[in-house]
């Protein structure tokens, strides 16, 4: 320990920004880190004359820095100030992406640890198939995962988590979060009318929708709303006509559909439900539609798809005309993908997170049907894994979403 002598000389003071003060190097770099994190116009311009790269042009070299993983933002932070002003803030980072017209879709895995129930979002990144965390959800400690409902507006870059339920207590929530991968940060929003659990919901013109589902007495409500982002406020829609909780849902076509799924003893044919938005009115699902819905569904190019909990997982699609379902050529799922999964879709690109977060990429191509005077496709898979890192090993998935700046419109090939 460094021995300090007193005098009783008194000494002159000097006030903070005085020319005289030396700081130490711990606080010089707090200072600097301060400083760049909240940059005045003059100390942009001063930095501008040092090359990002040397020996590149700007334009260049920062095409180059915004493809760089989230995970090798720390360490790049630390090559020059200009880097540091750069990385050091993840709204700064992704708002000149979204200037550059970046597109690199994230895969945001909602996941609950088996043994201690907690919940963490895990987000895998689609171009570079690394891993990264987002921060931690505002809300309450003992939950059940499977009771939230998740949807994203990917082309506004920001996720949605509405309701739940309180584990300890069987108790539905009527809670609204939001996040914002710009701002890398969780907003509460303004709740729901009914607090709800184990309910449909999906994203329609911009617009939120949830259906049915569980209510605080653990009945089934018929009740529905919807949620326009922008006004900030949950209006009601027409009831659902018949009191039923979600097993799955997606939307079509500008319609959503609702399904309880199969219930056992599986003597009863399961129910479901469309709504179509411009009417406001609800109608009975097609028999072959419910029946044949024995899965996880996606949307893509126009056609839903399902990855089957039975037929030896196998993914599926549904015919309109004929109300059926058929089967997609080629494998079934790897066998690293293990119940219970959580699907979604990318283009066309489907994205299957089974146990343990590992992560079954499928690429869906579409072919004219030979011998046929009409108009059909038939559809086809080829799977390939992304194995999920060591940590992950004790990680269950309750819902998975794409999030992304711009929109995605590609067609399947």
């Amino acid at each position: 320990m460094q021995r300090v002598r007193l005098s009783s000389q008194q000494a002159p003071v000097h006030k903070l920004g005085d020319s005289q003060i030396a700081l130490s190097p711990k606080f010089r770099l707090a200072v600097i880190q301060s400083s760049l994190l909240n940059p005045s116009p003059e100390l942009e311009l001063s930095l501008e004359e040092t090359p990002l790269i040397p020996g590149l042009p700007d334009d260049v070299a920062l095409n180059c820095l915004l493809r760089v993983p989230v995970e090798g933002h720390t360490a790049s932070k630390a090559v020059s100030k200009r880097w540091h002003l750069m990385f050091g803030s993840k709204e700064r980072f992704f708002t000149r992406r979204k200037e550059l017209g970046f597109k690199v879709p994230w895969l945001f895995v909602f996941a609950f640890h088996k043994c201690t129930g907690r919940i963490q979002w895990q987000v895998l990144d689609l171009t570079n198939f690394s891993w990264h965390t987002i921060p931690a959800m505002p809300c309450r400690d003992k939950v059940f995962p499977h009771g939230f409902r998740c949807v994203s507006m990917p082309h506004e870059g920001t996720l949605f988590i509405c309701g739940g339920m309180v584990s300890d207590m069987d108790c539905p929530l009527d809670l609204v979060l939001k996040y914002e991968v710009q701002k890398n940060r969780w907003t509460v929003i303004n709740q729901m009318i009914s607090a709800r659990s184990f309910f449909a919901s999906g994203v329609i013109d911009g617009k939120i929708y949830v259906a049915g589902g569980n209510s605080s007495d653990l009945f089934e409500l018929d009740s529905a709303e919807v949620l326009d982002p922008v006004k900030g406020s949950w209006h009601p829609i027409a009831s659902m006509g018949a009191n039923m909780a979600s097993y799955d849902a997606a939307v079509l076509n500008g319609k959503l559909l609702v399904t309880e799924g199969w219930l056992w003893p599986f003597f009863v044919s399961p129910r479901g439900q469309v709504y179509d938005p411009r009417t406001n009115n609800w109608e009975s699902m097609a028999v072959g539609l419910r029946e044949g819905w024995t899965g996880s569904s996606v949307v893509i190019c126009g056609h839903l798809f399902v990855v089957s909990e039975l037929e030896r997982m196998k993914l599926k699609v549904y015919d309109a005309d004929t109300d059926s379902w058929e089967p997609i050529e080629g494998p079934p799922l790897p066998e690293q993908i293990c119940k219970p999964f959580a699907v979604n879709a990318c283009d066309c690109m489907i994205y299957v997170v089974g146990k343990n977060l590992h992560v079954a990429v499928g690429q869906i191509s579409r072919v004219s049907r030979k011998g046929t005077c009409e108009k059909k496709w038939s559809f086809g898979v080829r799977w390939n894994v992304v194995d999920a890192p060591d940590c992950f090993s004790d990680l269950t998935p309750s819902s998975s979403q794409i999030v992304s700046h711009l929109s995605l419109t590609a067609s399947c090939p």
